[in-house]
């Protein structure tokens, strides 16, 4: 099924905006500003959604409009956000790609799914719950973690904070990866996407479980 909706988790404001778990919000703006249809999404606040939208013009993928979306909420009530905008514009979760930080993969990597558990990842889970389906696509993007990266760095803190200035050349270039798998995504095209999408940089390894 085609994506009418990206959403990019993240937390708000500017002592927020370069911190890995904000990767969500990279990837949308990332998304805003690719010209799909000769031009940049323009972001509007729309209090209404608890968020900041966009309006991609005739992204020329297919028939649809595609709508990007950054809840100004905190990441652990993102639902707030995603509910309300998929019940007016009539959007089914399975039209919907959310797209948040991953722990479990390392800089770098991505993974795509739909459905499945939240992982533990509140944004997620939150989303899950409020639209009363995890039938929605995931674009999961690799941040690290902080003992798979040899750090004794608490999660909650890791994070919260920016990114060495390796893994985050690692995480733009996994970026860049998405959008230029963004066609694939935009028509439902998922098992092409995946195939471009699993294939990890030659450096990248999974880390180990339990970890």
């Amino acid at each position: 099924m085609a994506i009418r909706l990206i959403a990019g988790l993240g937390n708000p404001g500017d002592e927020h905006a370069v911190t890995r778990h904000n990767a969500g919000f990279w990837f949308v703006d990332a998304v805003a500003s690719a010209g799909l249809g000769g031009g940049a999404c323009v972001w509007k606040n729309e209090p209404r959604f608890k968020g900041h939208l966009a309006k991609c013009p005739s992204p020329g993928i297919g028939s649809h409009s595609l709508w990007l979306l950054k809840p100004s909420t905190f990441m652990n009530r993102s639902g707030a956000a995603v509910q309300p905008l998929l019940q007016f514009y009539q959007i089914d979760p399975t039209e919907m790609l959310v797209v948040h930080d991953e722990l479990d993969l390392l800089p770098g990597q991505i993974r795509l799914k739909q459905g499945g558990g939240h992982g533990g990842h509140n944004g997620v889970r939150d989303i899950a719950n409020a639209v009363g389906s995890v039938d929605f696509w995931r674009l999961r993007i690799g941040i690290g973690h902080p003992r798979s990266l040899g750090l004794e760095q608490a999660v909650a803190d890791f994070v919260l904070h920016r990114p060495n200035s390796a893994d985050a050349q690692d995480i733009q270039a996994a970026l860049s990866r998405c959008i230029d798998c963004l066609p694939e995504l935009l028509l439902g095209q998922t098992d092409a996407a995946q195939r471009r999408l699993h294939t990890d940089p030659p450096s990248k390894t999974l880390p180990l479980k339990g970890t």
